[in-house]
């Protein structure tokens, strides 16, 4: 036993040394994770007199915003999502099934397209303030641009990731476990309380993590409705401010709540799969409420979906009716759909090389390099542009000492940047659907091909790309989809003068024109409804 393990050890470095997967592997990885050294090396720079600015009355405050925003988004998210998705998958009541698909559709919804929509709805000028008028004291009327306002529009857009999480953990769920529960004597709510959700526990904790990730990335909405978070606190202090070195530190402090539910969300997929579901030949069994409970189960379903989506798009629809198609919104259109394009081609392509380098390489460091190539998803739009550019910055600078170009920006203000922020952003989005979707061929076929003789890099191009074609598109519409969407980074890095269809948004919202920005944003929620599709497509063949 001792000879074999020292022939392995001998033979590792020779594995490694000849192995172009776990090369290129390491050079993307470094590639990758060149935005956070930057940060991490521009942070231990000269601030100035900026921090102790920052620290007495900026920190403390934005940091207690921030702390209350996760928590009372991800309170509403976790008991929304949670309670929405056992009553879809366990319970048979009216429009189960439309609900089942409907819950998904906030999906769609742009955090900050849904802040303008509420504040325009809800303002003093708004139909709604006349009606509160009438019937309560005017003095009473709920305030949108408040904390309780964020946390409320956020929740409304963010649940799904709750939601899709936990249904997914139900649909898995052994029925023999319910069954034997309600043999005992377990009412259905007892069923939810003491075997559903100590089983999906795990799958809630990853989607609640999620929704806290996407409210540290929030820029455009609580900008918007007047909340002083961190993140806005990274943009100030670089563009308000001047500092970019106060940036960088504060850019880091974030990175450390992120790093913080990375662990957590990475934690509870291990845990989770304990919950795999037993028999899959046997459907799941459905409770029969009663009348009342079927009514409750229906408004508990309603009222997010309401909220969530039909609203905010209602208003928007109403508004669009009487806007025409600019050369500046066909511009913007054109650029989004460009820059979306080209990035999805480019982080699907990515990600395919890195999900079969994991799958076919036998050095296992290889799994650990793509697995931190993969980690800019977790990081705000907003730090990591500040990282790229820091980035290409010095880039830009080097190539000024070659002499290869004499001045100006090479690299930094350009669609390059854009592209890259774009691709480390959702590479994690295309790794994580094609790595599932190797997941589903068998290692038998690699071996067949190999046999015959071809090389690793043929058996990828002549034998798995053909198989991989449904996860293919799907990455590539994921990608696109969430490009289309992308406000912060991409309110920082582009070029001047250059809008795409979130930044036309943001920029005709920030001016107070409401109305103008209506017709981007329908334009934006019809395109993120791709996702929802697919999501749907997902969760069908989990149920078979």
């Amino acid at each position: 036993m001792s000879s074999t393990h020292t022939r392995r050890a001998l033979r590792a470095p020779s594995q490694i040394w000849h192995d172009g997967w776990f090369w290129g592997s390491l050079a993307l990885a470094g590639i990758m994770a060149m935005p956070v050294f930057a940060l991490i090396w521009l942070s231990f720079g000269a601030v100035g007199d900026v921090w102790p600015h920052l620290l007495a009355h900026v920190i403390p405050t934005q940091l207690i915003t921030t702390l209350q925003l996760m928590l009372g988004v991800g309170i509403i998210c976790a008991v929304t999502g949670t309670i929405t998705a056992w009553l879809v998958t366990f319970c048979q009541f009216p429009g189960r099934r439309f609900f089942a698909w409907a819950l998904l559709l906030p999906l769609a919804m742009p955090t900050y397209v849904s802040a303008y929509s509420y504040a325009d709805m809800l303002d003093q000028a708004g139909p709604f303030y006349g009606v509160w008028s009438a019937l309560f004291a005017a003095e009473a009327y709920p305030r949108i641009h408040s904390i309780g306002g964020a946390i409320g529009v956020l929740s409304l857009v963010l649940y799904p990731y709750v939601f899709l999480s936990a249904r997914s953990a139900f649909i898995q769920q052994s029925t023999t476990l319910i069954e034997a529960a309600r043999t005992l004597g377990l009412a259905p709510a007892g069923c939810f309380w003491r075997v559903g959700l100590p089983l999906a526990r795990p799958a809630v904790a990853v989607g609640v993590a999620l929704v806290l990730m996407e409210c540290l990335n929030d820029i455009g909405a609580v900008e918007h409705l007047g909340v002083e978070t961190l993140t806005i606190g990274v943009y100030d202090t670089w563009l308000v401010r001047g500092s970019l070195v106060g940036a960088a530190q504060l850019a880091l402090m974030l990175l450390g709540f992120i790093a913080l539910l990375t662990l957590v969300e990475r934690s509870q997929r291990r845990t989770g799969t304990y919950s795999a579901r037993q028999g899959r030949q046997r459907s799941l069994p459905r409770f029969m409420p009663s009348k009342a409970g079927a009514i409750a189960a229906f408004v508990s379903c309603l009222l997010p979906v309401l909220f969530g989506f039909i609203l905010p798009t209602f208003a928007l629809v109403s508004d669009a009716l009487d806007q025409s198609v600019t050369f500046e919104l066909q511009s913007a259109a054109t650029n989004s759909f460009m820059l979306a394009a080209i990035a999805a081609a480019l982080t699907t392509g990515l990600g395919l090389l890195l999900a079969y380098g994991a799958r076919s390489s036998r050095i296992r460091a290889i799994r650990a390099l793509v697995g931190f190539s993969a980690l800019g998803y977790a990081i705000p739009g907003t730090v990591l542009a500040i990282g790229i550019m820091i980035t290409l910055t010095g880039i830009d600078r080097s190539l000024g000492y070659l002499g290869s170009w004499s001045s100006g920006a090479v690299l930094s203000g350009t669609l390059v940047a854009l592209v890259f922020a774009y691709t480390v952003r959702f590479l994690a989005l295309a790794h994580g659907t094609l790595e599932a979707g190797f997941g589903r061929i068998s290692p038998h076929m690699d071996m067949a091909a190999r046999s015959l003789g071809t090389t690793r890099s043929q058996t990828l191009f002549r034998v798995h790309i053909f198989l991989l074609r449904p996860p293919v598109l799907a990455a590539l519409l994921l990608v696109f989809v969430d490009v289309m969407k992308e406000l912060p980074a991409t309110l920082v890095l582009r070029p001047f003068d250059f809008d795409t269809l979130a930044t036309l948004v943001y920029m005709r919202a920030s001016l107070g024109q409401l109305e103008e920005a209506a017709l981007p944003a329908l334009m934006i929620i019809l395109v993120g409804l791709v996702p929802v599709v697919i999501a749907l497509m997902l969760l069908d063949t989990q149920r078979r």
